[in-house]
């Protein structure tokens, strides 16, 4: 989807919108985390979320995503209201996220950590177990799980247990445990960081990947050479607030953006 006819200005409404979010307010102690008036993030594309450190990214991921609480304001996923949805209810309705430091079970294979990402298991219902349905149920949730290991080039991997993989291997372990409930929409928190070149750009393909499959990609990113390659949308946070919107090349010459930038940078 091209977002060449979208005005570049802080919360600019969206042709297709899939999660609009109204008035969201997040405060710690008197500091306003999250202070967003009016954002829209468009189906079927990349966008960036980028900010000076402090700026509130996590914290609105998390708000989003049910992790957090709001203090005021509304949000829906597909014009339907997550305000108070716990964060795996929030999954099961389409969107999942992935953490700056990543979740991955050390203590289970890479297998394993796929299978426990599936929603919905009967095994894990005493009716489930006792009808014996569970185990065609597992069977599917295997072969599910096979299948998008194999497309993250993880494949060879599955017996091996999680802790052992290295910091990129895990973030596309992420990734791809992400998927397994189908989602619509995918929160990735700094996907890159900590990620060797090489894993960089596989994570970057896959990422392109899950736009091309037709899912929308929120992510977090600080290096703005990323930001540039992938993105087809930036929105720039400062102080909780929505500062900017635009294309790549357009944030990358707005003087509102190169102000917060450099401000903070001078104040340490």
């Amino acid at each position: 989807m091209t977002t060449n006819t979208i005005a570049a200005e802080p919360g600019v409404a969206k042709p297709d919108p899939i999660l609009v979010v109204d008035g969201l307010q997040r405060t710690f102690g008197g500091l306003h985390a999250v202070d967003v008036d009016h954002l829209e993030i468009q189906r079927n594309t990349i966008t960036s979320l980028i900010g000076p450190n402090g700026a509130g990214k996590t914290t609105l991921f998390n708000l989003l995503t049910g992790f957090d609480e709001v203090d005021a304001g509304t949000f829906s996923l597909n014009g339907e209201s997550l305000v108070g949805v716990p964060s795996y209810r929030v999954a099961r309705r389409g969107m999942v996220r992935t953490f700056q430091l990543t979740k991955s079970l050390g203590r289970l294979t890479v297998l394993e950590n796929m299978m426990f990402g599936a929603p919905d298991n009967p095994g894990e219902s005493l009716s489930g177990a006792m009808f014996r349905r569970w185990r065609s149920a597992e069977a599917d949730i295997e072969a599910r799980s096979r299948e998008l290991l194999e497309r993250f080039g993880m494949d060879h991997m599955s017996s091996e247990y999680a802790g052992s993989l290295s910091g990129g291997q895990r973030k596309l372990l992420e990734m791809a445990r992400s998927l397994m409930v189908e989602p619509d929409i995918v929160m990735l928190d700094e996907p890159m960081a900590g990620v060797n070149p090489v894993l960089t750009q596989s994570l970057l393909e896959h990422i392109k990947a899950l736009r091309d499959d037709g899912r929308t990609v929120v992510f977090v990113e600080h290096d703005m050479d990323v930001v540039q390659e992938i993105s087809d949308w930036v929105i720039v946070l400062a102080e909780g607030q929505v500062i900017a919107e635009g294309r790549p090349e357009q944030i990358a010459s707005n003087p509102i953006v190169i102000d917060a930038y450099l401000g903070t940078q001078s104040n340490g």
